[in-house]
């Protein structure tokens, strides 16, 4: 068992008060985003609620950020992300950036291309099928990191 996860559930038990806040911060999560976009703040508290630590950039300069981060243009959403050296893009649940941190993986990042209905930060009361997608830094084809399908 991972370290954040028994600091979670002594927290869920009220424990939580006995430990410094610096004990329990999770992985810190920058995110460039649109001043005026409110799905990416949404996204980035769906990531504090999963025990990330989150630093908001806002920025007009977006296509710059993703040029600058490597982020494949057919992989492209609203913001930009980077966790521990990997960069993520768009709504992609907190759980697939625990995973990708977990396995360490050789990728570059992680990306939910669009903005998908029913991904983190985008509840509209709607819920679309997407994917997670892997890249690597080079020409490589992304891959399926993670699909979400509803019934």
């Amino acid at each position: 068992m991972l370290a954040r996860d028994i600091l979670r559930r002594l927290a869920a038990l009220g424990l939580g008060l006995m430990l410094s806040p610096l004990a329990v911060a999770g992985p810190l999560v920058e995110i460039w985003k649109d001043p005026d976009c409110g799905c990416c703040t949404a996204w980035a508290e769906h990531l504090e609620a999963e025990g990330f630590e989150v630093r908001l950039h806002d920025t007009r300069e977006m296509r710059q950020i993703k040029s600058e981060q490597g982020v494949p243009p057919r992989l492209a959403s609203c913001h930009t992300a980077v966790v521990e050296g990997y960069v993520i893009e768009g709504h992609v649940p907190a759980a697939d950036i625990h995973r990708l941190l977990e396995e360490d993986p050789e990728l570059a990042g992680l990306a939910v291309p669009g903005m998908p209905h029913g991904s983190p930060g985008m509840e509209t009361g709607r819920v679309d099928d997407y994917a997670v997608y892997g890249w690597h830094a080079d020409d490589r084809a992304p891959e399926i990191f993670q699909r979400y399908i509803q019934q």
